[in-house]
């Protein structure tokens, strides 16, 4: 049996799981989601005597299901290769009470290398299924790791391009430099001058305008995304939730069917929801601590059932959560809405016009296993600092807020289950920030003297990652206004067409 896919904003469009892939986002702007969520078919026991690879089969086979054994197995060995720098895949280190699930091992040390290592293989596999013959052109918004992990996914695969669009002044140099140097004969990098929440709106914009669609085929292109919304990226962010598990039952940290707790740094919802759909496969998971920077819209909406964007937008040290609005979020609501479509586009329609929306009392009752928290600056840096001097291991920014929030979660609840913590960057990706929290002196150092400091520090080598950008050349030097984003777009794909 076929597992289909339904738009959160309509019933009218069922799709397969490679069709939902392709499309990226619904035609009527809503999200692609599962008709029900499948249960695991494999035991907690079986499950932690598996591979990285064996466990994402044993999920993915189960979303992604118009896929033959072969297709899936292949790209599952495609993604999950020498890319990573450690044969776990994604590691669990034990510090200061919790359990830090490391998602920076890849190729672009970010959590979402975890996703989008696969989703090109996924894609092009799709493509030939459905007999594709447009180039996929992948149009992508970041705040700053899901472009170099795009880029770096879908550099000169044969058949696809790339556009990433970051807030030219809203990331980290480290993260800047990473996509800007970037090789590859189908990438294109643009900076705007807007917020993340600008890029990503003119991404829908142009996903959702119809004659540019044309205009794109007449080229012989077509728009996919890689963004959360793709759900493509969302089912491989779950298998690492449920690895987790099962390596805290092997190394016998906890015993099949007791639960954990899951704490999650969130911006654009999609790695916590991606935990949310593990529990609802199966997985014993007692509560998502949804952490939250100073952009704390998210915190706000799980204290009172009211999510409102109209608020400032402020720059942190955690700039990948540095979003007010939570795409991802739209999946969660149409699930506590009873899967109910017209509820769903009710709500998102109120969030595009008012920017803000409430929910009722009954799917209020549905968010219980939800407890959010936020951490302020100063809050993310003594984190990173108490760690450190604690127990010699050094966390970036994203983790901290995630490891502040929960401290204070521990404290206020006295909740003792064991947790899991996603530890979504490298330290590496944001030095300055990561050293000054240890120590203020560090800050009169360049970017790359604070990489080697912080490799004497933590006793961690220097990621290949980072030491490969020393000395990279600048390839993409294009900025624009937020409003020009689509004519930059046919311009880019003007000069492709006619190579």
């Amino acid at each position: 049996m076929n597992l289909m896919y339904n738009s959160t904003r309509s019933n009218k469009e069922t799709v397969t799981a490679s069709q939902a892939i392709l499309k990226g986002l619904a035609d009527d702007g809503g999200l692609f989601v599962p008709e029900t969520i499948p249960a695991l078919d494999k035991s907690i026991e079986e499950l932690s005597e598996m591979s990285y690879q064996e466990v994402a089969y044993e999920v993915m086979k189960l979303y992604i299901t118009d896929f033959t054994e072969e297709e899936l197995k292949n790209c599952i060995e495609k993604a999950y290769d020498s890319k990573f720098d450690i044969a776990e895949i994604a590691p669990l280190k034990k510090a200061d009470g919790a359990y830090y699930l490391e998602l920076f091992h890849g190729a672009t040390i970010a959590f979402k290398d975890m996703a989008l290592s696969i989703l090109p293989h996924l894609l092009t596999t799709s493509a030939k299924k459905n007999q594709v013959k447009n180039n996929i052109l992948i149009l992508t918004a970041t705040s700053g790791d899901t472009g170099k992990a795009a880029l770096a996914g879908f550099a000169d695969v044969e058949g696809t391009s790339i556009i990433v669009f970051y807030p030219k002044n809203g990331v980290s140099p480290i993260q800047e430099k990473q996509m800007i140097t970037q090789k590859g004969n189908n990438t294109k990098v643009v900076g705007i001058t807007g917020n993340f929440d600008d890029a990503q709106s003119g991404v829908k914009a142009m996903f959702n305008n119809k004659e540019l669609a044309e205009k794109m085929d007449k080229a012989g292109y077509q728009f996919s995304s890689a963004n959360s919304i793709n759900i493509g990226r969302l089912v491989p962010q779950i298998v690492y939730y449920v690895y987790a598990y099962s390596r805290l039952v092997k190394n016998g940290e906890i015993k099949a069917g007791d639960k954990i707790n899951v704490v999650v740094p969130t911006g654009n919802f999609g790695n916590i929801l991606a935990a949310y759909y593990a529990k609802n496969m199966g997985l014993p998971v007692n509560k998502f601590v949804c952490a939250s920077n100073d952009n704390k819209v998210l915190f706000d909406f799980f204290q009172t059932g009211t999510y409102d964007r109209n608020r400032e937008f402020i720059l942190t040290t955690s700039p990948s959560m540095d979003i007010l609005i939570s795409s991802n979020l739209e999946r969660l609501i149409y699930k506590i809405a009873g899967n109910d479509s017209e509820k769903c586009a009710d709500l998102m329609k109120a969030l595009a016009t008012t920017g803000k929306y409430d929910i009722t009392e009954d799917m209020k009752a549905q968010l219980e296993d939800f407890a959010g928290g936020y951490s302020d600056e100063a809050k993310t840096a003594a984190t990173i600092k108490a760690v450190y001097e604690k127990e010699g291991y050094i966390m970036d920014t994203h983790t901290a807020v995630a490891a502040g929030v929960y401290n204070a979660y521990k404290e206020n609840t006295g909740d003792n289950t064991p947790t899991v913590i996603a530890s979504t960057a490298s330290p590496y990706k944001f030095t300055r920030s990561v050293m000054n929290a240890i120590d203020s002196k560090y800050d009169s150092m360049s970017d790359f003297e604070l990489v080697d400091e912080l490799s004497k520090l933590s006793g961690v080598k220097v990621p290949n990652a980072i030491e490969e950008i020393r000395t990279a050349p600048v390839l993409h030097d294009i900025v624009c206004e937020s409003e020009k984003m689509q004519d930059t777009v046919e311009k880019i794909v003007e000069k492709w067409a006619n190579k």
